[in-house]
């Protein structure tokens, strides 16, 4: 039996997210990879999102400031999940900032852009309260719709071992 036969008998059969490679080595780009990239930065945007749109909303503050409360902290939720990975990856503070900056600022970046951008173009979104079912619908579909739209850029930053890309030289 010749060596590749032997290496194909013995290899597991299951499936798993990432793509084995050697450590440090960025992963493909492909589409998975850049939703899930994106599925990750959508999880810390959307909760600071949510909780800046709510928080200014329930305060009766005015739309500029809700609007960057939810920016803010969708940056801050954003960074802070990218952060907790590769500082439990062994990784000193100075240099997890310094990961999780390039690994999430364009894609927090573009996720909130547009994310926003739906929102003020909405009719009434920007004035709906709490319970509201506009104040809800508005946001899930900003969030869906920023989505849509970041894949792609988390693609190409991962094609060029930026954004995402960063990240997984620290996943062994």
């Amino acid at each position: 039996m010749d060596h590749s036969a032997r290496t194909e008998q013995h290899q597991p059969h299951h499936e798993h997210h990432h793509e084995h490679r050697p450590a440090g080595r960025a992963p493909a780009a492909t589409w998975s990879t850049a939703a899930q990239a994106t599925l990750h930065c959508l999880t810390g945007c959307a909760v600071g999102e949510v909780l800046g749109m709510a928080v200014g909303t329930a305060l009766g503050w005015g739309n500029l400031p809700t609007a960057l409360l939810a920016i803010v902290l969708a940056f801050v939720f954003g960074y802070s999940l990218t952060l907790r990975g590769v500082l439990r990856a062994g990784v000193g503070l100075a240099a997890a900032v310094r990961v999780a900056l390039a690994a999430d600022t364009l894609s927090i970046a573009v996720m909130e852009l547009i994310d926003n951008g739906v929102i003020l173009v909405w009719p009434s979104a920007m004035d709906a309260t709490l319970g509201e079912p506009l104040f809800w619908a508005s946001l899930a579909a900003s969030l869906a719709i920023a989505f849509a739209v970041t894949v792609p850029v988390n693609k190409w930053t991962i094609g060029r071992s930026r954004g995402h890309a960063v990240v997984h030289r620290y996943h062994h």
